[in-house]
C-alpha cells in the first residue's frame, strides 16, 4: 500500500465512521417520533399482499409511470441509486488498492455489463430530472409549478450528489482501463473503455477518485442525518415502508373509497360509550395522528404531484396537499423534544420545542396555527392528491381527522355548513325537504314504481337507491326518472324505499361529523337489512361509495352498482338499444367518487359510445384534457356543496371551461352534484356570452333515454 492509498483509506474510514454514527442517531430519532403516533392495528394484515403491492409500486413504478418521461427517468435513477450502493462498496476496495474490485461478483462480465448500462441510463435519467426541475422552478405568478413551496436546495443537492457519484464511477473505470486494470472486456464496459482511451495511465488516480466518490456519498449521508425532515432524500428508504403499510393494499389505484372510521387508541370509537374526556375525537394535536400518519409526514418527497392535481390549489385556494403534509411534518419534529421528554422533567427541553407545543394545530396566522382553517375547509376530498402520490401518503384521511375534532369538539366550521348538518339531523336530508315528498319524483310516470314495503322479499332484483339529490333537487330528479324509465324499459325488477330512505350520511362524514353519519347510517342499515336488500343500484356516486364501502363498518353488506354500470350491462345485452343519434359531440366528466375513489371509468363511456360513437368530425365521444383518474373535480365533494367558495376561482368554472374547450354540445355527467355544479357553470358562461346556447349538461342516463326513445 503506497502513501496515496494510506491517505485515501484513512479519509474514507474516518468519514464513513462519522456518517454511520450520525445516521444511526437520526434513524433512532425518526423512529421515536413515528412511534409517538397512535396505534393502528390494521396496518399489519395481509403481509404477502402488502409485500407484492410494495414491490409492484416501487420496482414497477406504477404511480410514477403515469407521467411517462418523469416516471421512466426516475425509474432509471432509482435503479442506479440501488446499484450505487454496490459501486460505493467497491470504492472501499479501490482506495486500498487501485486494481481491486468487489469480491466474488466483481470480475464477472455480466456484472460489468449491467452496472455499466445502469450507470449510463441513470446518468441520462438524472439529467432529465434536473432539467425538469430547473424548467419548473417555482416563483411564477400563476403558481403552476408543482415545486412551489418545496425546499429546492435539498433537491438540487440530492440530484448533484447522484450525478457526482455516477461520474466518479465512470472515471474510476476509465482510469482502470487507462492503467490496463479494468476487469471486463470492451463489449461489457464500452463507455469505460472509451473514457480510458483518452485518460492518462495514472495508478493513483483510481484510489483518489474512489476517495472522492466515498466523500461525496458519505457527505450526503451526513447531510441527511443532520436534516431529519429532508424528505427528498429520506423517501428513498422510507417509501418502501410507507407503501407496505398503506391502508388498502389490494385496492386498485390509490386505495381510496371508504374513509377510515374514527378511532381512539387504535380502536373504532363507539359513540354510545365514548367519553370526550378520555377518548380521542378526531385529531387535535399532531401526536394524535396514527403512527402511519407520522410515517406519511416523514416520507413526503416534496415532489408536488399532489399539488399539481389539487383542484383547490389550481383555482387559487390556500390548500396545497404537499404543504399541509410538510407543515405537519415540521411541526411534529419541532415538537418532538417536548413529547419525548419525561413529563416530570422538562428542564432539558429546548425553548423552540416548548413554544411549538403551544401552537394550535388549526389556527390562523395571527393565532400561530399550524394549518390555517381556510386550508382545512378548502378540501373537496376528491382524492387527486392520494391518487398521484408515488409514496401513498393518505392526505384525505388526515384532513378529515382534523375536521372531526373541529366539528365535534370545537364546533368550529363554516357557518353555512351548519344549516346542512341541522337539516340532516332533523329532516334526514341536507336540503331540509319534507320526508313526505321523497317519492314525489314518481308522479307523472306512465308506470308504477314499486315500494319495497309493498313487496315480498325476493320480488325485486335491485333496490333503487334514489338519494337526497335524486329525490329533492329538480335537475337530479330528471336523472332519477330517466333511470327508472330505462330500467322499466329493460324489464329490470326494481323497487324503492320511498319515505323509508334517508341520507346515507356522506356529507356529514366528509365534513367531520361522524356522530350524524353513524346516526343516519345505522338507521339505513337497519331498514335495508329488514327489507332483505342484497343488491342496490344508485345514481349518486357519493351514495354509491358510502353504501358499498362504508356501511360494512356498521354491519351493512350489499352488492352496490352505479346506474351507469347497470345501464352499460343492459346496452351490451341488447335490452336497451340506442336508435336516435346524438346531435354533435359529447364529452364526459368523471365524478371523483365514481372514478378515482371507485375506479368506474369504462361503463359511462360505453353507454355514451353506444349513443354517440367514436370521436369524428365534431361528433362522438371526445375527452377533456384531464379525464379518468386525473379528472378535475367539480368542486362539490367533501361537503363543499353546502359551503360558499369565496377564495380564488370557482372550481366548477375551471372544469366547465375545460369542457367547453372540447367543442362538445353535450357535457355528460354521472353524479347529481356534478350536474348541479357544471350546470351552474355553463349557465354562468352562457349569461356572459362565453358559451354557445346549445351546450347542455345532462346525466348519462338522460343521454341514453333520448337515444332509446323513438
Amino acid at each position: 500500500m503506497g502513501a496515496v492509498q494510506i491517505v485515501t483509506t484513512c479519509v474514507a474510514a474516518a468519514i464513513t465512521i462519522v456518517a454511520a454514527v450520525l445516521v444511526v442517531r437520526t434513524v433512532r430519532r425518526m423512529l421515536a417520533v413515528i412511534r409517538l403516533g397512535q396505534p393502528d392495528p390494521t396496518r399489519s394484515d395481509n403481509r404477502g399482499l402488502r409485500l407484492r403491492t410494495m414491490l409492484k409500486e416501487t420496482l414497477g413504478h406504477t404511480r410514477m409511470l403515469r407521467w411517462t418521461v418523469v416516471g421512466a427517468a426516475h425509474w432509471f435513477v432509482m435503479i442506479a441509486f440501488m446499484a450505487l450502493s454496490l459501486l460505493v462498496l467497491e470504492a472501499y476496495f479501490e482506495v486500498v488498492k487501485p486494481g481491486l474490485g468487489l469480491p466474488l461478483i466483481g470480475a464477472w462480465n455480466i456484472y460489468g455489463l449491467v452496472t455499466e448500462w445502469i450507470g449510463v441510463l441513470g446518468f441520462v435519467g438524472i439529467l432529465v430530472l434536473m432539467g425538469i426541475r430547473l424548467r419548473n422552478r417555482p416563483g411564477n405568478a400563476e403558481r403552476r409549478s408543482r415545486f412551489q413551496g418545496s425546499t429546492m436546495w435539498q433537491a438540487y443537492y440530492v440530484e448533484y450528489t447522484i450525478l457526482g457519484v455516477l461520474l466518479c464511477g465512470f472515471f474510476i473505470r476509465g482510469f482502470k482501463a487507462a492503467n490496463d486494470e479494468l476487469e471486463w472486456p470492451t463489449w461489457a464496459a464500452p463507455v469505460s473503455h472509451a473514457l480510458g482511451s483518452v485518460l492518462p495511465a495514472w495508478p493513483a488516480a483510481v484510489s483518489l477518485v474512489a476517495m472522492v466518490k466515498i466523500i461525496i456519498s458519505m457527505a450526503w449521508v451526513i447531510v441527511i442525518a443532520s436534516n431529519v425532515t429532508m424528505g427528498v432524500a429520506w423517501h428513498r428508504f422510507l417509501a418502501f415502508f410507507n407503501i407496505f403499510f398503506k391502508r388498502t393494499p389490494g385496492r386498485a389505484g390509490s386505495g381510496l373509497g371508504a374513509l377510515r372510521p374514527m378511532t381512539s387508541q387504535g380502536k373504532p370509537l363507539d359513540f354510545e360509550e365514548a367519553d370526550p374526556d378520555k377518548d380521542q375525537f378526531g385529531v387535535a394535536t399532531v401526536e394524535q395522528f396514527s403512527w402511519k400518519g407520522m410515517l406519511d409526514f416523514t416520507t413526503c418527497t416534496e415532489c408536488g404531484r399532489c399539488q399539481s392535481q389539487c383542484p383547490a390549489w389550481n383555482t387559487g385556494k390556500p390548500l396545497s396537499p404537499k404543504l399541509l403534509i410538510l407543515n405537519l411534518r415540521d411541526h411534529a419534529y419541532a415538537k418532538a423534544p417536548y413529547l419525548l421528554a419525561p413529563s416530570e422533567d422538562l428542564s432539558h427541553v429546548n425553548a423552540l420545542a416548548l413554544a411549538e407545543k403551544e401552537r394550535p394545530l388549526i389556527g390562523t396566522a395571527e393565532e400561530n396555527g399550524i394549518i390555517d382553517p381556510d386550508v382545512l375547509w378548502s378540501c373537496t376530498t376528491c382524492g387527486a392528491c392520494v391518487e398521484q402520490c408515488p409514496v401513498d401518503i393518505e392526505h384525505v384521511d388526515h384532513i378529515v381527522d382534523m375536521r372531526r375534532y373541529q366539528v365535534l369538539i370545537e364546533s368550529n366550521f363554516p357557518t353555512e355548513a351548519g344549516v346542512m348538518l341541522r337539516n340532516l339531523e332533523n329532516k334526514g336530508n341536507p336540503w331540509g325537504a319534507a320526508q313526505s315528498t321523497r317519492d314525489d319524483w314518481t308522479k307523472g310516470l306512465d308506470f308504477e314504481v314499486p315500494n319495497v314495503a309493498s313487496l315480498e322479499e325476493g320480488d325485486f332484483d335491485y333496490l333503487f337507491w334514489v338519494g337526497c339529490a335524486g329525490a329533492f333537487e329538480d335537475r337530479a330528479k330528471k336523472t332519477t326518472r330517466a333511470v327508472a324509465t330505462l330500467l322499466n324499459e329493460a324489464g329490470v325488477k326494481f323497487a324503492i324505499l320511498g319515505q323509508g330512505e334517508t341520507c346515507t350520511g356522506d356529507p356529514a362524514r366528509r365534513i367531520g361529523n361522524e356522530f350524524v353519519f353513524q346516526m343516519l347510517a345505522q338507521q339505513n342499515v337497519e331498514t335495508l337489512n329488514e327489507a332483505g336488500v342484497k343488491k342496490i343500484v344508485a345514481t349518486c356516486p357519493h351514495c354509491f361509495n358510502t353504501l358499498s364501502n362504508e356501511y360494512g363498518q356498521l354491519g351493512g353488506h350489499y352488492e352496490v352498482i352505479h346506474h351507469t354500470q347497470l345501464l352499460a350491462q343492459l346496452v351490451a345485452a341488447g335490452k336497451l338499444t340506442p336508435v336516435q343519434p346524438l346531435d354533435g359531440a359529447v364529452t364526459y366528466h368523471d365524478p371523483c367518487y365514481l372514478g378515482r375513489h371507485n375506479r368506474v371509468f369504462a361503463p359511462p363511456r360505453e353507454v355514451l359510445g353506444a349513443v354517440a360513437g367514436p370521436a369524428d368530425d365534431n361528433k362522438g365521444l371526445v375527452e377533456m384534457d384531464r379525464f379518468a383518474e386525473r379528472s378535475f373535480c367539480c368542486g362539490a365533494g367533501g361537503a363543499r356543496m353546502w359551503m360558499e367558495e369565496r377564495i380564488g376561482k370557482r372550481i366548477n368554472v375551471e372544469r366547465v371551461e375545460e369542457a367547453l374547450s372540447t367543442g362538445a354540445k353535450t357535457v355528460a355527467v354521472a353524479c347529481p352534484f356534478c350536474l348541479t355544479m357544471l350546470g351552474d357553470g355553463v349557465t354562468g358562461k352562457k349569461a356572459a356570452g362565453a358559451a354557445p346556447e346549445e351546450v347542455e349538461v345532462v346525466d348519462v342516463a338522460s343521454v341514453l333515454l333520448r337515444a332509446v326513445q323513438k
